[in-house]
């Protein structure tokens, strides 16, 4: 079927189920960032392969709506004829079918993938919940949805037994007088019940839904040929497994029973099927989430020992790339596969934590670019190259990106200033000490601040949340200006990465991730702070630092952190990785009289 008759298609289902439009997330029941291909509904129908998105079909037209990491992409994998683009952000689905859809339109949803949170954005239309998703209905070869076994996470990593947690948790349970909570979330299934999956490419998790009572038992619907009979054992006497088509019945025996139920993370289907069943619905956040966030002791280790193996991988790849880039004849594909190779001999490695964004020139500045074989460019000399990868260890997960420049040639000055102040808000965040009650959103401006002062700035947020061998993004805190104000806690890990793009030019992004931690207290320091520990080692491209819009504090603060990362790693590598890496971490040159 081509994109026009898939719309067709739908719009004739629409039309049999009796509403006037249809909204399509990029997303399955587990309203994750990453789906199975049975669930990427979005991409089957419009194109747009990108993690974040939203269609809004209706009779006579069809709008898909991006933020502004997929502008350039969504532009790319879509039909201007069949497809109005539009802004995520500054024009939200809700707003232009207020706009576009006459009172009364009925909007079909499917309540499996739409939270009542987001469904209550959507005034001045009518919702209706159908039965069965459209899009299903015409997909002749979706795919099945994954079986993978669900293992262990053993104690050595997860730091905490699955008996410690589910205590923990049901003691908020009842602290609120709540009898249970719905867990709608595998991530925090995964962190409860220390298990782990493979149903996702890129995140280790097994999918399926939850119930955790306030006695401390779970109820864990999953499909039961992913559960073997160690993983059976290791779940233990108070975990009790259903398949998957029990939930109904399960929540109607809740009669009575007060359950709390997150409205952000959790499908209006729990909500509407409880109600149903006369339970009575509390709001409140998951009780694994900030737990989960807050990574314990031997967690925070894992993460350590994890970002200095991946370094080495990074390390040689790096060298690798010095000596080959400047020759031409690399493509984008070969050099992320050439990384996944270094990798690959990395201990405890799992696989990619994300698809690696590699992109020459212009397809750097596509925020979330992904090399296809169509798009797979060259990779040209004295030109600008942005690596954005990371990797799962059973200890932990990396993500790291670094801009560098091909050679043989010197960089403009342009792209060395930009780069420069780029590097200048990375520092300015990762060097921020803070009181604590600080969110997110109240860090974001440090790190734009020094490209606000020339007038530019990107559109992305400029951190997120990053797991404990689980997902590469993370909640519930964020470092963007449109994050929730949750304050950072000791033991979360953050990405640092702010940005600059120049579409059909090149792109610039700067990533470590960092580990909040208690600051030691300084004179008259009237409350706790917190600061960062940075945790990815790995040198920035000197040949595109600009020394002499560098302060003292900034120059020193690189030329330490090249020495931390020469003193770390050069040991661990072969004596021409380690010898590239001498001259990368090399002290930065001063700037001449008059700077």
């Amino acid at each position: 079927m081509t994109p026009a008759e898939r719309l067709t298609a739908l719009r004739a289902q629409l039309a049999a189920q009796g509403v006037d439009g249809f909204l399509v997330p990029r997303s399955d029941e587990f309203l994750g960032e990453y789906v199975p291909p049975s669930g990427e509904r979005l991409a089957w129908l419009s194109g747009f392969t990108g993690s974040a998105g939203l269609a809004v079909v209706l009779a006579g037209r069809a709008a898909i709506f991006t933020d502004g990491r997929y502008t350039t992409q969504v532009a790319q994998q879509t039909e201007p004829a069949l497809w109005e683009r539009r802004h995520l952000i500054e024009q939200p689905a809700p707003e232009w079918l207020r706009e576009v859809a006459p009172p009364g339109t009925t909007i079909g949803y499917d309540p499996w993938l739409h939270t009542e949170a987001a469904l209550a954005r959507y005034t001045g239309v009518t919702l209706v919940p159908l039965a069965r998703n459209p899009i299903d209905a015409i997909w002749p070869d979706r795919p099945a949805p994954p079986m993978a076994p669900a293992r262990i996470h053993p104690a050595e990593y997860a730091g905490l037994d699955a008996a410690q947690k589910r205590e923990t948790a049901a003691a908020a349970l009842r602290a609120a007088g709540e009898d249970a909570a719905v867990l709608a979330d595998p991530h925090s299934i995964a962190w409860l019940l220390n298990i782990r999956g493979g149903d996702l490419s890129h995140t280790p998790l097994a999918l399926g839904f939850a119930l955790l009572g306030a006695d401390a038992s779970v109820q864990l619907f999953m499909e039961g040929q992913k559960l073997g009979p160690d993983l059976r054992a290791h779940l233990g006497n108070a975990v009790s497994v259903a398949e998957r088509a029990a939930l109904p019945a399960a929540l109607a025996r809740y009669a009575g029973k007060t359950l709390r139920l997150d409205a952000d993370a959790t499908p209006a289907w729990f909500a509407r099927t409880l109600r149903d069943a006369g339970a009575r619905l509390v709001a409140g956040d998951d009780p694994c989430r900030l737990p989960r966030a807050q990574k314990n002791p031997t967690e925070q280790q894992g993460a350590r020992h994890a970002h200095q193996r991946d370094a080495v991988a990074m390390a040689h790849f790096l060298a690798w790339f010095a000596a080959e880039a400047p020759r031409g004849g690399l493509t984008e594909m070969a050099a992320a596969e050439q990384l996944l190779a270094f990798r690959r001999e990395v201990p405890l490695f799992q696989g990619e934590s994300f698809p690696a964004i590699a992109g020459a020139a212009e397809n750097g500045a596509i925020v979330h670019y992904r090399a296809t074989a169509a798009s797979n460019r060259s990779i040209n000399p004295d030109e600008c190259f942005l690596l954005d990868s990371g990797a799962q260890y059973r200890d932990g997960t990396t993500d790291i990106t670094r801009t560098l420049f091909t050679g043989p040639g010197a960089p403009p000055p342009g792209l060395r200033q930009r780069y420069t102040r780029v590097l200048q808000g990375h520092i300015a965040l990762g060097t921020a000490r803070f009181p604590r009650g600080v969110a997110g959103p109240h860090l974001d401006a440090l790190a734009r601040r020094p490209l606000w002062e020339a007038g530019l700035d990107y559109d992305h947020g400029t951190g997120h949340g990053v797991g404990s061998f689980l997902s590469v993004h993370e909640g519930p805190v964020t470092i963007s200006r449109a994050a929730k104000p949750v304050p950072l806690a000791p033991g979360m890990i953050l990405s640092n990465e702010p940005g600059f793009y120049l579409p059909g030019a090149y792109g610039i992004r700067i990533e470590n991730l960092l580990l909040v931690r208690e600051a030691e207290p300084r004179p008259d320091q009237a409350k706790p702070f917190l600061e960062f520990e940075t945790l990815t080692l790995a040198p920035y491209a000197q040949a595109l630092i600009e020394p002499s819009l560098l302060t003292t504090a900034e120059r020193g603060w690189i030329d330490a952190y090249h020495a931390r990362v020469l003193a770390q790693i050069s040991p661990l590598c072969d004596p021409h990785t380690a010898a590239w890496l001498a001259d990368a971490c090399r002290p930065l040159a001063q700037p001449g009289p008059g700077c």
